[in-house]
């Protein structure tokens, strides 16, 4: 029986690891629930599984969060609240497995805090790595982690290089992905709303990361992020359109032979495949009927009306603080978009204007992480502020 802490636990992928965890109540306990503001859908995920510990990452909302887990007699489960407490919990010896699932630089400090005290982490945050780069690489050696990575196209990544051995490695190419977004046809982008944006034509995710899809923002971090998790650079790192999404990346070896890995478009299958790792568990996915799929199709990502994939292999090329100052600049001009202060392409306009402005040198602690990302919030805000 393994214990698991769901970092993010009211999100889209929270939701589709409890749904593979329900299937498997002998082999794994949900031990910690952690969600943002979002306390009545906690509370009825507390309902569910009656975990020992429950986190709200506001800290203002702990005895609200406490009042509505007693009103539904779940005075046993503990409450706590606030970054140090999903810190704190992170890192405490009855967690076995921490899925981290936040959204955003959020993510980091519990990210270090579980790789710090050896825990096999499931990793669906990208900023983490985005941000955390070499640092949270060698806290991973350092500590004896496991980072299994839950993205659908990093995890595939994972599993075509499973057999590949170091010098099979050090000639191969990742190939990522991308279906493209709800705009890949659409050659006029000034007049996007907020509702165009998040209407993902496969995928149902949270607002922030379907808003990075559409940017094709998403694919560059996971760019940034393959580079880190594989130790490729970034020449060695190729973005292809595949709108089917039944491809979720592929590896190109050096005699030609290209391993792809498939399956539908289901969070799902590479959730289930980390769990039970080195074993195949069910993840309760559509089987993919190939007679009845008909063509998949491939095709060059527009990177003239969507920058911000060229401005991720930059940032990665550039080295130093751009990585984060790309992804916080990114992560302030999403947050006015959605709240229509600015419009859709003034949200690469924003990353553009912090990557030229904003040049720092590579960090050397997660705390120099958090500020070089703090002062670039800063400075974001204030850019858009003025337009």
């Amino acid at each position: 029986m393994q214990n698991i802490a769901i970092f993010g636990a009211t999100g889209s992928i929270g939701g589709s690891t409890l749904d593979v965890l329900s299937h498997y109540p002998d082999r794994y306990n949900v031990f910690a629930l952690t969600a943002n503001s979002r306390l009545d859908e906690l509370v009825k995920l507390c309902e569910q599984f009656k975990p020992r510990i429950a986190v709200t990452a506001d800290e203002t909302k702990k005895s609200e969060l406490a009042a509505k887990l007693a009103e539904r007699g779940l005075k046993s489960i503990e409450v706590w609240a606030g970054q140090d407490d999903l810190v704190k919990l992170a890192a405490l010896p009855e967690v076995d497995v921490a899925v981290l699932a936040i959204v955003g630089a959020a993510g980091l400090a519990p990210t270090f805090s579980a790789a710090r005290a050896g825990k096999r982490l499931l990793l669906a945050n990208k900023e983490s790595v985005v941000c955390g780069g070499a640092l949270l690489m060698q806290t991973i050696r350092e500590s004896g982690a496991e980072l299994l990575p839950v993205d659908s196209e990093h995890n595939a990544i994972f599993q075509c290089l499973a057999s590949a051995s170091d010098a099979q490695r050090s000639k191969a190419r990742i190939i990522l992905t991308a279906s493209g977004g709800p705009f890949r046809k659409r050659m006029d982008l000034s007049g996007v709303t907020p509702e165009d944006a998040v209407a993902h034509p496969t995928w149902n995710m949270g607002q922030k990361i379907s808003v990075d899809s559409a940017t094709l923002m998403n694919k560059g971090l996971e760019v940034i992020e393959a580079s880190w998790l594989f130790g490729f650079p970034a020449d060695r790192i190729d973005v292809v359109i595949h709108p089917q999404s039944l491809i979720h990346s592929m590896v190109e070896y050096a005699d030609g032979c290209i391993l792809a890995q498939m399956g539908a478009p289901d969070m799902r299958t590479p959730i289930a495949y980390s769990l039970g790792w080195p074993e195949r568990l069910d993840g309760f996915a559509k089987r993919v009927d190939f007679a009845a799929l008909g063509s998949v199709t491939f095709e060059a990502p527009d990177t003239k009306r969507f920058p911000q994939l060229s401005y991720a292999y930059e940032a990665l090329r550039s080295g130093g603080c751009a990585s984060i100052v790309l992804n916080a600049a990114n992560e302030i001009a999403v947050e006015a978009f959605l709240a229509r202060r600015i419009g859709f392409t003034d949200i690469a306009r924003a990353c553009r204007e912090m990557m030229d402005t904003l040049v720092m040198p590579a960090p050397r602690s997660l705390e120099e992480v958090l500020d070089a990302d703090h002062l670039a919030r800063v400075k974001t805000r204030e850019v858009i502020a003025r337009w």
